[in-house]
């Protein structure tokens, strides 16, 4: 019965410590074959007998995103990683536009989800997923995995890809004059000592996450930054089952003062997990409590990975400077509330690749900042708002129990729960009924009056 559970839904991986190798061929849509528009600069300088020169440090989505761009569009492109096995501290979901817009194979997804229980501070469960479609669903993968397949792909299209560790750049005294990275290679090297490269390039895409050692070489500024903790834990096959097709999202002082607990399903395990900026010294206690409400669930588990991770909070002071710009994590492109960062570092990484392909005529001209500042006004037009309204959110519902509370029953809401899958799944905003704003918006104010009081008469039981 358990191996027939496990063998139910499409695509699934099992862990393994062989290097993933992926031969699956999407289906690519007709409105995704469109090419976008290139128009580069009558001013900007001609390059003559090579092409234009990028380095993308970091080969995370957002890196692999805009190293696969470049490549097949003209760019001479190279790809640095530390780390080609590097298991990132994430939730792992992903959109249901992202596995179209990127034409992601379905064997890197690990699970289909359909199904998710919000559980409040008093443990009461919401159900959420009544409204999706059939064919709708929130993917669950490894990011060893999705990393993986975007580098390979990059890869395929001519981008070299090089196991190496950003140290420093020179920074160019004219727009004319070249950027020089240094870099400690360890491709074939034995002992770990690695090998001292130079690579001389006309612009750098910093992808390399919270930490970024590009972001730091432009003086981008400091930002609030959360902690991920993450453990592996492979439960018996019966106990799978439950978490099939479904996900858990906890809420509570007990397991995270300003963001929530998950138990998320993957191949063969489930990944258990909280984060938190205000408390981070107080991770490990947060992650035992997200253990103990969901220990009936995962009774008998057994964690086979412990991970953790710094999760930016908001977007850097400054993403550009010259013809280097930040994305993805780098960039502090994580959603506040939801946590969200998989498909905005793709999409970033894209949009920052698209804009210096347009600028530089397909790799045939030199670019400038203007080019690369067209990617940030786009960026921040189609997604600032996004950033706001979560940000609103986390800052009312996150703040008490008695108001998480009231959160978790707003959840309850059919409407609710549609108007949330809608743009979440599709990463758009959707046009809601008025009447259905009104009542919504009545019934949010009910449950914060409510949560109020209750936390009223938790403070008069305290005294």
């Amino acid at each position: 019965m358990a191996s027939v559970a496990l063998k139910s839904f499409t695509a699934l991986r099992r862990s393994t410590s062989d290097p993933p190798h992926f031969t699956t061929q999407p289906l690519t849509l007709p409105h995704q074959q469109q090419r976008f528009r290139v128009s580069a600069s009558r001013t900007s300088p001609k390059l003559s007998n090579r092409n234009l020169r990028v380095a993308v440090i970091g080969g995370g989505p957002a890196g692999g995103s805009a190293a696969e761009t470049l490549a097949k569009n003209g760019i001479e492109t190279y790809l640095i990683e530390r780390k080609l096995d590097n298991c990132k501290p994430c939730g792992g979901a992903i959109p249901l536009c992202m596995v179209g817009e990127f034409d992601l194979p379905l064997d890197i997804i690990d699970r289909k989800v359909t199904k998710m229980k919000m559980i409040s501070p008093s443990n009461i469960a919401v159900d959420i997923g009544q409204t999706l479609k059939p064919h709708e669903y929130i993917g669950m993968v490894r990011r060893e995995v999705l990393d993986a397949y975007l580098r390979e792909r990059a890869e395929k299209n001519g981008a070299s890809v090089i196991n190496g560790l950003f140290l420093k750049m020179d920074f160019p005294r004219n727009n004319k004059e070249p950027y020089v990275l240094y870099y400690t290679e360890y491709d074939n090297k034995k002992g770990g000592m690695g090998e001292k490269r130079r690579l001389e390039v006309d612009a750098v895409i910093g992808a390399d996450g919270a930490n970024s050692r590009v972001a730091k070489s432009i003086n981008a500024g400091d930002y609030d930054y959360a902690i991920a903790f993450q453990e592996r834990v492979r439960i018996p096959d019966e106990k799978m089952i439950y978490y099939e097709n479904l996900a858990e999202m906890y809420v509570g002082d007990d397991v995270s003062p300003d963001f929530y607990g998950w138990v998320f399903p993957k191949c063969d395990h489930v990944a258990v997990g909280t984060g938190t900026v205000t408390h981070k010294g107080d991770i490990k206690k947060f992650q035992l409590a997200t253990r103990k409400r969901a220990k009936d669930k995962i009774l008998g588990g057994k964690i086979i990975r412990v991970e953790a991770h710094p999760i930016p909070e908001h977007p850097r002071p400054r993403r550009l400077s010259g013809r280097v710009a930040l994305v993805g994590d780098a960039a502090g492109y994580v959603t506040k509330c939801s946590g969200e960062g998989i498909y905005f570092a793709a999409k970033s990484g894209r949009m920052c690749a698209e804009a210096i392909v347009e600028g530089s005529e397909q790799g045939k001209r030199m670019i400038d900042e203007g080019d690369l500042r067209k990617y940030l006004e786009k960026w921040d037009k189609t997604y600032w708002p996004t950033y706001k309204v979560l940000d609103v959110l986390q800052k009312v519902f996150y703040r008490s129990n008695p108001a998480r509370e009231a959160f978790v029953e707003m959840c309850a809401d059919e409407y609710v729960q549609k108007m949330t899958f809608d743009s979440y799944l599709y990463k758009k905003v959707v046009p809601g009924n008025p009447l259905d704003d009104l009542k919504l918006a009545v019934n949010t104010i009910g449950s914060l009056v409510r949560a109020n009081a209750l936390r009223k008469e938790m403070e008069k039981l305290r005294v």
